[in-house]
């Protein structure tokens, strides 16, 4: 059964274009070492979860419904999911997937945005997950007591969700030295390096209060829980450095950190004149294209439950 609130549906589906095709760069090799980078996370959310055979859950944001999948092959396929999420494209996908694992009996699909699960009842779930959606959702605390709502007395959430406010940081750091400096003790290449992730992340104190994807920190997602109404409340920020997945310039070029995010290829192309194109490459394809490069993760991992009756 798919449900569909087709007013809370974006002009433009970013979130369909980022996953199905913007996010690999349409590269075999890159697209294989980040379903497995995925996947990882995937395995973390639902041991935080601890789903029983015969319960019932949401994966909120489903998106490719990679968890609400893994999640029924743990079980055997005794589980009833719903998947909700704000894209109906992806909601597409993500039954075509299930079907093709013959779950679809065991699987509810509802086109809705996490603080507003339309036909869900209150008290219906024994748990609900996300993986990469609070981080998206304006009002994270309306999404949380939602989640609330939803779950019995008991019930269990168990969110994977990336802490993005250090890259903003980062970028807000070099609008400051370019800012505060005289024209000439600033490095050309320092300009495009701001001008680069600026376009991708929020750089000025209004910008990040105002940004979704950024204004919170992890101690920020305990609150909101707590908020929401939940206890139990734990949350591990796990930041690990691991070997960089992208191996050649072009899927660097070609990809983003997030759905909202250009490529920088389209920052190039838009903000770079050639030559800038030019020193950039120069500076910077050295470094990306490095064995020895490392890319930093920083996820947040935070179960609760419900009070109990």
């Amino acid at each position: 059964m798919t449900v569909m609130d087709e007013h809370t549906l974006p002009e433009r589906d970013v979130w369909s274009e980022w996953l199905l095709h913007g996010r690999d760069g349409g590269d075999p090799d890159y697209a294989h070492a980040l379903r497995a980078l995925v996947e990882r996370y995937v395995e973390r959310v639902l041991a935080g979860a601890a789903l029983q055979p015969g319960e019932t859950v949401a994966d909120v944001g489903a998106g490719e419904g990679l968890l609400a999948l893994r999640a029924l092959e743990l079980t055997g396929g005794d589980l009833h999911v719903w998947l909700t999420d704000l894209s109906e494209p992806m909601l597409r996908h993500a039954r075509q997937l299930i079907e093709a694992r013959r779950f679809t009996p065991r699987c509810r699909f509802l086109c809705a945005p996490a603080e507003r699960l339309v036909g869900i009842a209150a008290g219906s779930l024994d748990a609900v997950t996300t993986r990469s959606v609070l981080a998206y959702v304006t009002d994270k605390t309306a999404a949380l007591r939602e989640f609330h709502r939803v779950l019995r007395p008991g019930g269990r959430i168990s969110l994977g969700e990336p802490v993005f406010q250090d890259e903003a940081v980062a970028a807000q750091a070099m609008r400051t030295v370019i800012e505060s400096s005289a024209p000439e003790a600033v490095s050309p290449l320092l300009r495009l390096m701001h001008r680069w992730k600026a376009s991708q992340f929020p750089d000025t104190d209004a910008a990040i209060r105002a940004s979704a994807i950024v204004n919170y920190s992890e101690r920020d997602l305990v609150r909101f829980a707590q908020d929401a109404g939940f206890v139990d409340v734990h949350l591990e920020l796990h930041i690990d450095t691991l070997p960089s997945i992208v191996r050649s310039w072009e899927v660097f070029i070609n990809t983003s950190p997030h759905p909202l995010a250009p490529p920088l290829r389209a920052i190039m192309a838009e903000q770079f004149n050639p030559s800038e194109r030019d020193l950039f490459e120069r500076s910077m394809r050295p470094v990306i294209e490095d064995p020895r490069a490392v890319n930093i993760e920083r996820m947040a991992y935070l179960t609760a439950r419900t009070p109990r009756a």
